[in-house]
């Protein structure tokens, strides 16, 4: 890592903390915004959007996309299975997977869910980031992320 000068010292541990801190409150709030109107959570609707933009998705991409491991995921396509959202479709190229596709029932929850969570997200966000703040704060999550990812951290064996 590069060395910084005092004056640019960056206080990690706090960092972390008020990352963690602003991700659980977020992802409460929206959980309890999707709940009411919804009927679902941010990881059933997290789940539905990743199979609405990634068809033919099998519940291994599902873990791998959100860095879960691969039983907790099935239990979530189960629970979205049994709710008439999503099917699991036999795979043509590896008979010990499915393919996951969206019901038009799960279509159209998810493209409804979509508006609510966007439109809340931006309630949350856009009182305290503005353009700038919001542009830099994106681009310097988006890097950490895609570097982690790269290096495959935190990446649940199992």
């Amino acid at each position: 890592m590069a060395s910084k000068s005092s004056s640019e010292a960056v206080d990690l541990p706090g960092f972390f903390a008020d990352l963690v801190r602003c991700e659980t409150r977020l992802y409460n709030a929206l959980n309890d915004r999707l709940r009411e109107r919804h009927g679902i959570v941010t990881s059933q609707f997290e789940f539905l959007r990743y199979l609405r933009d990634h068809s033919g998705s099998r519940v291994a991409d599902l873990a791998a996309e959100f860095a879960i491991g691969v039983g907790a995921t099935s239990k979530g396509v189960d629970r979205l299975e049994k709710q008439g959202w999503v099917v699991r479709q036999p795979n043509p190229s590896d008979r010990r997977s499915s393919l996951l596709a969206l019901t038009d029932d799960g279509s159209q929850l998810v493209d409804a869910a979509e508006k609510t969570f966007t439109h809340e997200l931006a309630a949350l966000i856009g009182d305290t980031l503005d353009g700038s703040s919001a542009s830099a704060a994106v681009r310097a999550i988006s890097k950490l992320r895609s570097v982690l990812e790269r290096n495959q951290i935190g990446t649940p064996t199992g």
